[in-house]
């Protein structure tokens, strides 16, 4: 059995191309970058998985997807190979998708977006959250948390 089911953000926007011909179709290609379970030294790692499209889906993604978003991906894994211009071997592996979906809401992912570019923009850090995603509280709040 070859599934796969993956969910990540997209490292940029979809690239959509059509092919040639009466019936054309639409084939996107993107990339997911997808959390490891695990982190090494502190530091969150990623997986860059190439994705491919076809049809209504390569649609979808070519209207709704964008860079940043999450999004969640059912397919197969593809193998290939080709020979490039220096004539070496090129072996080749992607996801084709066949089922595709967002992984969180439009104002969750535009905040998330919006973050991502205020960042590049500022690099200092937030101390509102800490290395293992949770926030952190300052000392002296006389609330009580909101649970038991």
């Amino acid at each position: 059995m070859n599934k796969v089911i993956l969910m990540g953000r997209l490292t940029r926007d979809p690239e959509v191309r059509y092919s040639a011909g009466e019936n054309a179709l639409a084939i996107a290609r993107y990339t997911l970058a997808v959390d490891r379970r695990f982190r090494r030294d502190g530091e969150a790692t990623a997986d860059f998985i190439s994705c491919v499209a076809f049809g209504r889906q390569a649609e979808f993604a070519e209207k709704y997807f964008r860079q940043g978003i999450r999004i969640t991906i059912c397919g197969r894994i593809q193998t290939g190979s080709y020979t490039n211009r220096e004539g070496q071997k090129v072996y080749t592996t992607e996801v084709v998708v066949e089922e595709q979906e967002f992984a969180e809401s439009k104002a969750v992912s535009d905040s998330h977006v919006g973050q991502a570019s205020q960042q590049a923009a500022d690099p200092t850090p937030n101390n509102a959250a800490s290395i293992d995603g949770f926030m952190n509280i300052p000392d002296g709040i006389d609330e009580e948390l909101p649970f038991n």
